[in-house]
């Protein structure tokens, strides 16, 4: 799972991406240069933490996300297409996170010339809705042009025209692409083919300290606001001192876990676990997997050679508070391949491999 954090120059991207990862990237700007810090971390998760005290494994492992912070992306990039360098870089993010600046500062330049956060988001996405629209008008002039010359599929050829005149349409309309409908046979047709508002996107608001949150019940998208200065400075202290720190400022929660928390909504993510002796583990997968597409995140064996998979909710195994009580109560049961895995499930799965 791998986010991509973008937006104008002294928005505070790299601000977020340090918040986020307890990191001390800098945060200067890097003068058009395409720079892209990447840190993974570990998903904060409760249940992780109250299953390893149940089972006191020699390894406790918690879900991974990486964010990546990608400078680069400028107001009018997209009227000739992203560039290429920039362009591979975001093709790589499974989702982004929009950074648009809310707070005031006279010794920080806003390279629009004033702040105007809602204007921002709206330039942004124009941007990469511009660049999906060249990209898609240049496929089409290519598959023109196939048919025109012969030796290809006419049947592949037509689907792909009329896929892509679709799209075309809808970004026309200034249609973000995350908001179509596509078939299993049309997602599969443009896995290889990078178009950005495909993806899911996030809004980052970046506020001053003590400044209150904008109406954003305009936008298309989800949003969040943040003190990413604040909640950096915080991360960057010891443990004992950001506990006093966000006490004083009334602090309940970091960015840390409300980023990732939230990250997780954005890209329909969900957790399950494998728990024992030797190792208590979360895993991730998506919202809709079957049993053996998620032994398949385990290890591709364990999906090949799929025969059962041992299933006991999380919130059963730590009411009952033993895989025996849970089995004695029939809350451990057998599933088989297309079993839907629901958020929290634990899972043993028995392969033939």
């Amino acid at each position: 799972m791998k986010l991509g954090i973008i937006g104008l120059p002294q928005s505070g991207k790299t601000t977020l991406f340090n918040a986020i990862t307890r990191g001390n990237a800098p945060t200067t700007a890097s003068a058009g240069r395409i720079e892209v810090h990447q840190a993974v971390v570990d998903v904060p998760d409760p249940r992780v933490d109250a299953l390893s005290k149940m089972f006191n494994p020699k390894k406790t492992i918690y879900a991974k996300v990486t964010y990546a912070d990608i400078a680069g992306l400028e107001t009018g990039s997209a009227k000739s297409g992203i560039s290429g360098q920039l362009l591979n870089q975001l093709n790589q993010m499974d989702g982004l996170i929009l950074v648009a600046r809310c707070f005031e500062n006279d010794n920080v330049m806003h390279p629009n010339g004033s702040v105007n956060p809602l204007r921002d988001v709206d330039t942004m996405t124009s941007e990469l809705l511009i660049n999906d629209l060249i990209a898609v008008e240049r496929k089409l002039e290519k598959l023109g042009d196939e048919k025109k010359k012969g030796g290809t599929d006419k049947t592949l050829n037509a689907r792909q025209v009329e896929l892509f005149e679709k799209i075309h349409k809808a970004l026309s309309d200034s249609k973000p692409l995350r908001d179509i409908e596509f078939t299993n046979e049309e997602e599969k047709e443009l896995s290889s083919f990078g178009l950005l508002t495909r993806k899911p996107l996030l809004t980052v608001f970046n506020l001053g300290e003590g400044q209150q949150a904008l109406d954003s019940s305009s936008l298309d998208h989800p949003s969040v606001a943040l003190m990413c200065k604040l909640e950096m400075e915080i991360a960057q202290l010891s443990t004992e001192d950001a506990e006093v720190f966000m006490q004083e400022y009334g602090i309940k929660e970091l960015s840390l876990n409300r980023m990732i928390n939230i990250s997780y909504e954005l890209l329909q993510e969900q957790t399950f676990f494998t728990v024992g002796e030797d190792e208590v583990r979360a895993w991730v997968t998506h919202r809709g997997a079957t049993a053996q597409e998620a032994a398949g995140e385990i290890h591709t064996d364990l999906s090949r050679g799929f025969v059962r998979a041992e299933v006991v909710a999380y919130e059963d195994l730590t009411s009952l508070g033993s895989m025996n009580e849970a089995k004695a109560k029939g809350k451990f049961r057998l599933e088989g391949k297309e079993y839907i895995v629901k958020d929290g499930d634990i899972m043993h799965v028995r392969s033939s491999l």
